[in-house]
């Protein structure tokens, strides 16, 4: 109880007295006034505690990290680096829960009609968070039922070919393709992956005709592509760093602003030739919408500053990704910005869903 609020309450309950000093006999209704006139003012107080004291406890038990994707790729690998750290900056588990299905649909789904208390959150990215909006119809908006907390990190698609393919340059393999539209084609993990998008995107900036031909992930096409069945892919770093190391698979360029620290002779897409061309991999976390805002900023704080450890950059560097730690302001404002440039490339290529 602060100063005033005693001051009011001794106040309250002090019985008023007679020009002799004795106490008056006051009214039923004048207690009751005073009794309820100190209740009032020690409400505000009582209240505010009590939600204070719940937040700076958080989190009290362990936290379910949602994972809109199956085991095994670059997403659940940078989600396992980050429940592991967060575990042991604030001796909670963070429990990586795999919900694959739906292009990412599946596991979003489930983070948005989650209880807003910080103990489930989603590890959204691009296609999951970006790009499903303009292809399906959604039971949730990816921007009004979701509190950003930070974008983690980006990797960069590098485009690639069989090592025996005659082409070996973004500028012959435009010159190709403008020679036989329709016949190159390219793999990708799914409808609506940044490796697909990438792929559409090159085309539209290119006046390009390329046949796309879809997966059940990464490794497939990546497989198809090194037997010879496929012209190209835009693959992510993860998926195609392997087979370029071992010669089977030709780098022609990434889709990063910046050349990649793995492959620094590889030129950026901007520097062969096409100087609007960036594309990002993002993947950022998220809570339920109504999560409080002090929660969110713990959460915020605490993976920022893990992500800016140098044993992490080093680990999500193996991936390929790049940090990015971006407050969750920043994170809501590129997040409105990504839906709205994909959606605009959706519609120029007419991609659909099925």
């Amino acid at each position: 109880m602060d100063h005033c609020t005693a001051v009011a309450f001794s106040s309250a309950y002090r019985p008023s007295t007679t020009d002799h000093g004795t106490p008056k006999r006051q009214s039923v209704h004048g207690a009751s006034a005073a009794a309820l006139l100190a209740l009032a003012l020690l409400a505000p107080a009582m209240v505010g505690a009590q939600p204070k004291s719940a937040l700076s406890a958080y989190p009290e038990r362990p936290i379910r990290l949602i994972v809109p994707f199956a085991p095994g790729g670059s997403t659940d690998a940078a989600a396992r680096i980050i429940g592991q750290k967060l575990t042991e900056l604030w001796g909670q588990q963070v429990l990586i829960d795999n919900r694959p299905g739906a292009t990412g649909i599946v596991g979003s789904e489930l983070v948005a009609r989650a209880n807003p208390d910080g103990y489930t959150i989603l590890f959204g990215t691009i296609g999951s968070h970006s790009v499903n909006v303009s292809l399906f119809m959604l039971s949730y908006d990816p921007v009004k039922d979701f509190e950003p907390i930070t974008m983690t990190a980006a990797v960069g698609n590098v485009l690639v070919v069989n090592s025996k393919s005659s082409i070996r340059s973004v500028k012959e393999l435009i010159a190709a393709a403008k020679q036989k539209p329709g016949e190159p084609t390219f793999g990708s993990s799914g409808i609506g992956g940044a490796p697909h998008l990438t792929g559409e995107f090159f085309a539209l900036q290119t006046g390009t005709k390329l046949t796309h031909i879809p997966y059940k992930g990464g490794g497939p096409a990546m497989a198809d592509l090194v037997a010879g069945n496929l012209t190209m892919s835009f693959a992510s770093m993860t998926s195609a760093l392997p087979f370029i190391k071992d010669g089977r698979l030709r780098p022609l360029a990434v889709s990063s602003r910046a050349r990649s620290a793995l492959l620094p002779e590889v030129p950026t897409m901007i520097e062969a030739g096409l100087p609007d061309f960036e594309v990002r991999d993002w993947q950022g976390l998220l809570a339920p919408r109504g999560t409080p805002k002090p929660v969110i900023d713990k959460l915020a704080a605490g993976v920022i500053g893990l992500l800016k450890q140098p044993d992490t950059v080093e680990r999500f560097g193996v991936l390929g990704m790049d940090i990015i730690a971006s407050t969750p302001d920043e994170f809501r404002k590129a997040l409105g910005a990504e839906i709205v440039r994909w959606a605009k490339v959706v519609k120029e290529a007419n991609i659909r869903a099925d």
